[in-house]
């Protein structure tokens, strides 16, 4: 039971996936899109329920990659393809959107290899999923070179060591509620400005933070807050 309830929520993730792909190929690629999101919520969960159950294991944990490869890395990749590259200069357009789902299987396969605590190494895949199907959600339409260029590079960025920050590290009880309320007010009010692009918004955000050096989970942990009042006591 500890680790069928996690690996159940596991497969609700691939389930999305698959849902989504289900609905590119009729052609429905905004509610395909919205399935990739969604899936994200089981992604987050199924970890959260086993470390709650004492039911991590190797095998969920390998579950949990093949099926962010299917709602993260094929079906936005599909997605893309559908919208932006379909017979872009022949078969390149296929072989970008490739490109982008082999460089998150990558990824994955590094995490799983070379997993340290602390911020990600390289764009996470759920993000990089993101951060194509928002331009779908969002209604923008790209020339296709602008968009095999994005795919490129956030196919990059996945596999590159740039540091993103990474909210899974938070811990129960440490977070600083503050902070979060600030987090979510104003992802409320980028939802109220700027409607179905606020997901495109939000992705970049997270993206120019990773560039910046900002640690998402370490600013709203209450050990961040501990530390910068150590500091100031010390210069005092």
């Amino acid at each position: 039971m500890k680790t069928l309830v996690p690996n159940m929520i596991t497969c609700g993730n691939m389930l999305s996936g698959m849902l989504s792909l289900v609905l590119a190929f009729h052609g429905h690629f905004v509610p395909a899109s919205w399935l990739v999101f969604f899936a994200v919520f089981f992604d987050f969960m199924d970890g959260k329920m086993a470390r709650k159950l004492g039911g991590s294991s190797s095998f969920g944990m390998e579950l949990d990659s093949l099926a962010d490869v299917v709602s993260f890395g094929v079906a936005p990749a599909m997605i893309i393809y559908s919208v932006y590259l379909k017979g872009f200069f022949g078969v390149t357009g296929a072989l970008v959107a490739a490109f982008f789902a082999l460089c998150g299987a990558l990824r994955l396969a590094r995490f799983n290899v070379h997993h340290v605590d602390g911020s990600f190494q390289g764009l996470p895949i759920p993000a990089g999923g993101h951060l194509l199907v928002s331009f779908v959600v969002a209604g923008i339409h790209l020339p296709p070179v602008l968009m095999a260029l994005l795919v490129t590079a956030t196919g990059f960025l996945m596999i590159s060591s740039v540091p993103f920050g990474n909210l899974k590290a938070l811990k129960a009880g440490s977070l600083n509620k503050r902070k979060a309320v600030f987090m979510w007010a104003s992802a409320f009010i980028l939802i109220a400005v700027l409607r179905n692009k606020a997901p495109l918004a939000g992705m970049l955000i997270y993206i120019i933070s990773g560039f910046a050096g900002v640690d998402w989970g370490k600013w709203l942990s209450l050990e961040e807050m501990a530390e910068e009042e150590d500091l100031a006591e010390e210069d005092t």
